[in-house]
């Protein structure tokens, strides 16, 4: 059994919520239903709940203030939100879930599922990265946490030599010669990186900028990393990736 508890100032999504997870999660055990922020931090600190979904845009406190309150943070965390948020970037650089309202019952099972694979002892990594990703700009951000095969990797932005695609799943390779694969694909990680460290150059490579050492020339050409990798850059890239490594 899993206990939760929602938080959502809007009366008709947290019933919708509650009611979807009646009917198709039997597993999971609501504890409370708060309609505000303030009402959801006394719930979490009194009742200790493993999942929390929590609205991001609500009045007076929104979710992101909340989680900054709260004295403990050793539970799972949903986002749910009414639009693509501004903050969904430092989200998913976290390794946490959101559902975008009104929720869709594949993507709450989808969810679901990465709640009962993770181990909770990483939860509270994951809000805590999270709360440091929020207070930075994107392209300061100095980590990032991303599944691997076993549980997640809290990995340095400023370690990352290149990633390479390999079909639904990509390879890091950080400094240090180490490597390893996760389960996300290479848009995803484009999407996290910061765009002004690190340059897509190929349908299946990103490479950091500060690791390139040097370019040989051809069609599209091929980037030499410090790591003595020899990427091939793609003909469509190949201006961009110039103008990049200029700055």
């Amino acid at each position: 059994m899993i206990t939760a508890i929602i938080v959502d100032d809007e009366a008709n999504s947290s019933n919708a919520l509650k009611t979807k997870l009646a009917r198709h999660f039997p597993d999971v055990n609501v504890l409370a239903v708060c309609g505000n922020a303030k009402d959801g931090i006394a719930a979490v600190e009194s009742l200790k709940p493993q999942l929390l979904f929590l609205d991001i845009e609500m009045p007076r406190m929104n979710g992101f203030a909340m989680l900054a309150q709260l004295r403990h943070l050793s539970f799972q965390l949903i986002f749910t939100t009414a639009y693509d948020h501004y903050a969904i970037k430092a989200i998913r650089c976290s390794a946490l879930d959101y559902l975008v309202k009104p929720i869709d019952i594949a993507e709450l099972r989808i969810a679901m599922e990465r709640v009962t694979a993770h181990q909770e002892k990483q939860a509270e990594k994951k809000l805590e990265l999270l709360l440091d990703n929020l207070q930075q700009k994107k392209e300061s951000r100095q980590r990032i946490a991303v599944p691997s095969g076993n549980g997640l990797e809290f990995i340095k932005i400023d370690s990352i030599i290149y990633l390479e695609a390999s079909i639904n799943y990509t390879q890091v390779f950080i400094t240090g010669e180490k490597q390893f694969i996760v389960s996300r694909t290479l848009k995803d990680f484009e999407d996290m990186l910061p765009p002004e460290r690190f340059i897509r150059i190929h349908n299946s490579f990103i490479v950091n900028k500060a690791f390139v050492e040097k370019y040989i020339r051809g069609d599209g050409g091929q980037a030499v990393l410090s790591n003595g990798a020899i990427l091939d850059i793609s003909k469509r890239k190949k201006a961009a990736f110039l103008k990049a490594i200029e700055n």
